[in-house]
């Protein structure tokens, strides 16, 4: 991740923005994307010829229908690295894009090519160890508990060995679609209320899930 991180600082200064508002990338998260479009076409070949980075931009509220142009974007971005491209026989592509971390656009370039290039400041997340993170992985068992195994075990396995913001954002990329919701935690920049509101969110899928019934016979 550290190799990756370094990537999207050199990249910042002049990087490429894909505006989707389906879909909002998080850091540590996953995104499968099928590109067909002439201008992302060249945007991701671009990509992949140099440093394969690129951002996942929003646009700003009321700009939805006229994505298909330069709606105005939404400041904050989701960078990621291409981590697996396949290149279709009529050009177009199919690609999976790992989140990074976020950044704040700084300004937008004059248009060169047919995508959009913007100047961004990357904003990762500074180590953090606090009661939040304890609070969260409890959060995160009694979910576990509550799910059929291998659920379960998929949950354990993408989130073992994060922590911090780390551990909200891949808990978030796992476990919620929603992309408003998504799009609020990729907001917050600081690693404790992040902690605190992702706890919630979870707390609040927990209740809804009935506890596993023990098996007749067993004893507390």
């Amino acid at each position: 991740m550290k190799d990756a991180l370094e990537r999207v600082k050199a990249a910042a200064h002049r990087l490429k923005v894909f505006p989707l508002p389906s879909a909002v990338l998080l850091p540590g998260g996953v995104m499968p994307l099928h590109i067909f479009e002439p201008r992302y076409r060249a945007m991701v070949q671009d990509a992949v010829d140099s440093d394969g980075v690129f951002a996942m931009a929003q646009v700003l509220p009321g700009q939805e229908r006229s994505i298909s142009g330069a709606p105005d974007l939404d400041p904050m971005l989701c960078v990621g690295i291409v981590s697996m491209h396949e290149t279709l026989e009529d050009g177009r592509s199919n690609l999976v894009l790992t989140g990074v971390c976020r950044a704040r656009v700084i300004r937008e370039w004059p248009r060169e090519k047919l995508y959009r290039e913007v100047e961004a400041e990357p904003l990762p997340d500074a180590a953090y160890d606090g009661p939040e993170d304890a609070a969260l992985r409890t959060a995160l068992f009694e979910l576990m508990a509550r799910v059929p195994n291998e659920v379960g075990q998929r949950i354990a396995q993408v989130t073992t060995g994060a922590s911090g913001g780390a551990l909200a954002d891949v808990v978030v990329a796992s476990l919620v679609s929603d992309p408003e919701r998504r799009f609020e935690v990729l907001c917050l920049l600081d690693v404790q209320a992040r902690l605190s509101a992702v706890t919630e969110d979870l707390m609040e899928l927990v209740s809804r899930i009935k506890p596993p019934r023990k098996p007749e016979g067993l004893l507390n």
